[in-house]
């Protein structure tokens, strides 16, 4: 898997580090081999960073040429989008398979390449408005965290390209080793795209969540069992309207929607690491049944439980 990340005159270490960190662990962890990561502009000429660090021995435009995944981790507004070298490389690089990455700003290139049109796409909130402005023929959505269409992925600004840099791994890893690297670089193993870029509420009312993440805790233990808003209202002594909007203000989601995020996630581990039949991964996880839960992680990921095993199941290697 090769992995080709841009760097420009001005880029910022953090959204540098962002790709760099998760893609070197995979390697650095053992979790796959053959990752190479590898830095490159536009003419393999040194670039100063924003902090005025210089970056040399990089790779020139034939690096991304060969790249199994281009990354574009941030974009100057001094910078040209339109550039036609660097859009033909974002247009070949998608024509012949390869994924491509926008984070943050980093989306103005991809966008300009014509790879979404018709198409979603998210960036940082406040570069949105110019980007929808820019070019109408993409929806740009300046709440969701990433939005992946499996052959181009982009992310909100800064944390959130983290999150997607995480989901790229655990979508071709798999779940259980997207949670090692995780646990490793200390941020949270899935953080589903569509939460919002910013909790509405960074301090609940009376700077105390503790209800909910309480609540939360015992969600977690409880998910074989039925789990309505108004279960977790009761569990944490709310009413229903008060406990969603402090559970969104906390969480970024909404509690039906994180409820079922939490029981495909927990689904994906037991697919993943043991034989145990369809039927008791769904009934463990809440579905009810499995053709629910088939229903739920098909509409999810694209694909059957049974097919996600035969890829990513450790207990039959």
């Amino acid at each position: 898997m090769r992995i080709a990340v841009h760097v420009f005159d001005g880029i910022t270490m953090f959204h540098l580090a962002a790709p760099l960190l998760v893609f070197g662990e995979v390697t650095r962890l053992g979790l796959a081999d053959g990752w190479q990561v590898d830095t490159w502009s536009t003419d393999g000429r040194d670039v100063h960073t924003a902090e005025g660090i210089v970056l040399g021995d990089l790779d020139g435009p034939g690096t991304a040429e060969q790249a199994d995944i281009l990354v574009f981790p941030s974009w100057s507004p001094e910078l040209p989008d339109r550039d036609p070298c660097l859009l033909s490389i974002v247009r070949r690089a998608h024509s012949r398979g390869s994924l491509v990455a926008g984070l943050c700003l980093g989306a103005y290139p991809v966008v300009a390449s014509g790879v979404l049109d018709g198409r979603t796409v998210v960036t940082h909130w406040e570069g949105a408005a110019e980007l929808a402005l820019r070019y109408p023929a993409v929806d740009v959505r300046s709440s969701d965290l990433y939005i992946d269409h499996g052959d181009v992925i982009t992310s909100a600004g800064t944390a959130a390209s983290l999150d997607a840099c995480v989901h790229i791994v655990r979508s071709r890893l798999g779940a259980a080793k997207a949670a090692v690297l995780a646990r490793r670089i200390v941020v949270a193993p899935h953080r589903e795209g569509d939460q919002a870029q910013y909790v509405e509420l960074p301090v609940p009312d009376g700077g105390d969540d503790g209800e909910i993440r309480e609540t939360i805790d015992w969600a977690l233990a409880n998910l074989d069992r039925p789990l309505s808003v108004d279960d977790l209202a009761g569990h944490a002594c709310m009413s229903r309207r008060s406990f969603a909007r402090k559970f969104r203000a906390t969480t970024g989601t909404s509690p039906g929607r994180w409820v079922l995020s939490r029981r495909l996630d927990h689904a994906r581990t037991l697919l993943e690491t043991t034989t145990r039949s369809i039927e008791d991964i769904a009934r463990d996880c809440g579905f009810g049944s499995a053709v629910t839960f088939r229903q739920n992680f098909d509409r999810k990921y694209s694909t059957t439980p049974s097919s996600y095993r035969a890829r990513f199941g450790e207990a039959q290697e």
